[in-house]
């Protein structure tokens, strides 16, 4: 392993999204708190049915659990995606840096900006609310696994788009619905019977409901058929990450 180019790897991808702060950090903070703001007086007191929490305290974990995959998967697909258009892609691949090695980078770049944005709003909306940590194992457990899914797919997508409009294509028709219908709004057990079984094949779900529960100790799935799930979908991606990269896949073209 080339630990020293793995690491100069990951420094780079993480100080292009640091030095845009306003766009990666700033803008997530402030999106969160006027959601917040909407659903706090459309919502009011009301509690989550069939789960006896205020409806407030369920909002926040989806929320911060929706920013990190949506900053995950920013992060890999714009890097590689603007490395292409701008026809640099090239050195990276000849650069002595094994595949498993550049995948391991980029991964962690977008785990660390999950990370940070994760924590600046917890920050932000920590006055807003009474909610305290009840798992601490399943947070970091879905926060890791959440953002290696997501910037995986990331990467994925920079792989195969040619243009900003495949990217848009795939992240408004794809990645934004799926995230949206996962229960970050609602608990899936208020959804019709149908529905329910449907939302179960939404791996989206299983993440943000695993991470809920680590707040909240309450969920609308098994978390132990969850964790194999979201196991099972990131060891998936971390493969075809690696080996898409390894055959160079639309990045030659």
């Amino acid at each position: 392993m080339n630990w020293y180019g793995c690491w100069t790897l990951y420094s780079r991808e993480s100080r292009r999204f640091l030095n845009v702060k306003m766009q990666t950090i700033v803008a997530p903070a402030l999106t969160a708190v006027m959601y917040l703001i909407v659903f706090r007086y459309a919502m009011g007191d009301r509690q989550v049915p069939n789960l006896d929490v205020p409806y407030f305290d369920f909002l926040i974990p989806g929320l911060v659990m929706m920013a990190m995959m949506q900053n995950a998967f920013a992060n890999t697909s714009s890097s590689i995606m603007v490395g292409k258009l701008m026809n640099v892609q090239i050195f990276l691949m000849m650069a002595p840096l094994s595949a498993i090695e550049i995948t391991i980078a980029f991964l962690a770049a977008a785990i660390t900006r999950a990370v940070v944005v994760a924590v600046v709003l917890l920050l932000v909306l920590a006055p807003f609310t009474n909610i305290h940590i009840e798992h601490l194992w399943m947070i970091l457990f879905y926060s890791i696994t959440g953002s290696i899914i997501m910037g995986g797919m990331g990467m994925i997508a920079g792989m195969w788009s040619k243009t900003f409009d495949d990217m848009a294509l795939l992240n408004n028709f794809i990645i934004i619905p799926l995230t949206f219908l996962s229960g970050v709004f609602y608990s899936v057990k208020q959804l019709p019977e149908t529905w329910q079984v449907v939302n179960h094949f939404n791996p989206f779900f299983y993440l943000i409901d695993g991470f809920r529960h680590g707040f909240l100790n309450v969920g609308d799935t098994d978390p132990s058929q969850a964790i194999a799930i979201v196991s099972i979908a990131t060891l998936t991606t971390v493969f075809a990450c690696w080996k898409l990269w390894q055959t160079g896949w639309r990045l030659k073209d």
